[in-house]
């Protein structure tokens, strides 16, 4: 009976034992795709995941909205009143025993003093710095586009890189179909083994090539990795399609019609400095006008309040000279911020219709190798081959037709990314919403 026992509870625990690693293993396997699901993945997949993680992981941008709210906040302090004094006067103190404190015949003096910059100083102060905090907000929007722009140019050498190494890749398949031909045909006395080895050697050099190439995809990636804040060799996804960056105006005609430069916020950066400087200019001129200090003041005798007293204060302006020089100064500032206004809109234009040009052409290019010069290039290697394998042309010719496909390609990538490049600029001029 006994063993019987020990045999029924040791099934018991066994059952018990298997019910417990079941549920545990279910729900294991039910919140491992949760987790896998709940981590974001790496950008790099197309130009959408780029911009996202731009805006939403950056730190330069957090610290630059840190910094636009830090500036406003400096706004209300700059109109607010300065604290008042208070001051305590002790007398009767006697000099050989100043520790027995004052004299309670002499009386002690309480006082309270407050000053009031009048003639609208303090309106002046707040809308300076309201204009310093728009300067600074729109310097950290001008900053964003900056970066947004740096990213988008950063992926498109980044998708150039990856589809220049599957250039190189296509060709090397295309190299070992041709060394196999003149492999058959040397082994026909069709050819001469040399075209074999050519075909080795040239194989040999695109290998070169390619670790060149993917040393600029390494590259690449780093570059795109310190803008979007992240580790220099944290892992990208792979670029799925061509980055697209439509623009709002493709002519430097339209541009200027329609002021694309207008709205850019260094402009309005730039605009708000200078609302700034006039209003700092204005306050140094009312700085000829004294300020007022009000006080009030109590007098302690004989433990009791003896008597109380009233105090007007005004500021007596006799220092001209450095005043006059502030006011200089102040007028100074404000004719460089006009001047700086004037050069930065003049930049922007200059440099929308540099970009823009360079957009241009390089589309017209890219249209012209994806039109004609690729469609040319294959037609010729596919000639150049067939003619091969029937003795009608030597084996140079062959791999020069292929050269000439390898060149077309890269030709393709390289205005690809150059039109990219040009319209990463654009936008970050035009203001163009990702």
């Amino acid at each position: 009976m006994f063993a019987i026992y020990q045999t029924s509870r040791m099934r018991g625990q066994l059952r018990l034992a298997y019910g417990v690693t079941t549920v545990l293993l279910a729900l294991a396997l039910g919140l491992a795709p949760m987790q896998a699901s709940g981590a974001e993945a790496a950008p790099g997949r197309d130009l959408a995941s780029i911009q996202r993680w731009l805006r939403d992981r950056n730190p330069e941008l957090a610290a630059l909205a840190l910094e636009a709210e830090a500036a406003q906040e400096r706004v209300y302090p700059a109109g607010a009143l300065p604290d008042p004094m208070v001051g305590l006067t002790l007398r009767g103190i006697d000099p050989s025993e100043p520790w027995r404190g004052p004299s309670s015949q002499a009386g002690n003096l309480l006082e309270v003093r407050q000053r009031f910059p009048l003639w609208g100083k303090r309106e002046l102060a707040r809308s300076q710095a309201t204009h310093e905090a728009d300067a600074v907000r729109h310097e950290a929007a001008a900053r964003g586009r900056e970066l947004l722009a740096q990213a988008e140019a950063a992926y498109v050498r980044y998708w150039e890189a990856a589809e220049s190494i599957k250039v190189i890749d296509r060709r090397l398949v295309l190299l070992r179909q041709v060394e196999e031909i003149a492999g058959v045909r040397y082994a026909l006395g069709m050819a001469p083994q040399q075209d074999a080895i050519r075909a080795q050697v040239a194989a040999t050099a695109l290998q070169s090539d390619r670790l060149d190439r993917e040393a600029m995809y390494r590259e690449a990636v780093g570059m795109l990795n310190g803008l979007l804040g992240r580790a220099g060799d944290a892992p990208l996804e792979t670029p799925t399609a061509v980055p697209e960056l439509p623009l709002r105006y493709t002519s430097i005609e339209d541009a200027i019609a329609a002021s694309a430069t207008a709205s850019h916020p260094a402009l309005a950066a730039r605009d708000a400095m200078v609302r700034a400087a006039e209003d700092a200019e204005r306050l140094q001129r009312r700085s000829r006008l004294p300020d007022v200090t009000l006080g009030i003041g109590a007098m302690e005798q004989r433990g009791g309040l003896d008597s109380l007293e009233f105090m007007v204060e005004v500021e007596v302006p006799l220092q001209r000279r450095a005043r006059r020089a502030r006011e200089r100064e102040a007028g100074l500032r404000a004719d460089a911020a006009r001047l700086r206004e004037t050069s930065t809109e003049r930049e922007l234009s200059g440099r929308l219709a540099g970009s823009l040009a360079r957009w241009r052409a390089a589309r017209a290019r890219r249209e012209l190798t994806e039109r004609t010069l690729l469609v040319q290039a294959d037609t010729n290697f596919r000639s150049a081959l067939a003619s091969y394998q029937t003795g009608e042309v030597d084996f140079a010719t062959v791999l020069d037709a292929l050269d000439a496909w390898q060149d077309a390609e890269l030709s393709r990538l390289s205005s690809r990314r150059d039109e990219g490049l040009a319209a990463a600029d654009v936008r970050a001029i035009e203001g163009v919403s990702p």
